[in-house]
């Protein structure tokens, strides 16, 4: 099998010590179950979440992705939108934020254990 790149593996949200098990079991935009993860990786076995509250660090991941995502949109609509009223940045960010909510839920997990929690790649598992 060939080898996939760090970036591939979280980008596919697979495991960061194998790179070859999912970390989620259900799509993102399923309507259950967005949130389910695996306890250990199907392929390797390595427990995801190594002590209660592992993933508090991800809500700053999270909080970091909101952020960047709602700034660009409040540049957006001041330079395109001529500085509109408070309630139109309002009306346009929060349905945004909504949206992106599963899917800043898993970037920010995959984030956190690609790149935070410092799990090393061991090849051939």
């Amino acid at each position: 099998m060939e080898d996939v790149s760090k970036l591939q593996a979280a980008l596919g949200g697979l495991c960061p010590r194998c790179r070859q098990g999912k970390i989620f079991k259900k799509p993102f935009y399923s309507p259950k179950g967005f949130d389910e993860m695996y306890e250990h990786c199907p392929h390797c076995g390595l427990r995801y979440e190594v002590e209660p509250g592992y993933f508090i660090g991800a809500m700053y991941v999270s909080y970091g992705i909101s952020g960047g995502v709602a700034l660009v949109l409040g540049f957006l609509l001041f330079y395109l939108g001529h500085d509109p009223e408070g309630w139109i940045y309002a009306a346009a960010i929060i349905p945004v934020m909504i949206l992106i909510a599963p899917i800043n839920f898993r970037i920010s997990r995959v984030i956190w254990l690609h790149y935070v929690a410092g799990i090393q790649y061991v090849k051939g598992l």
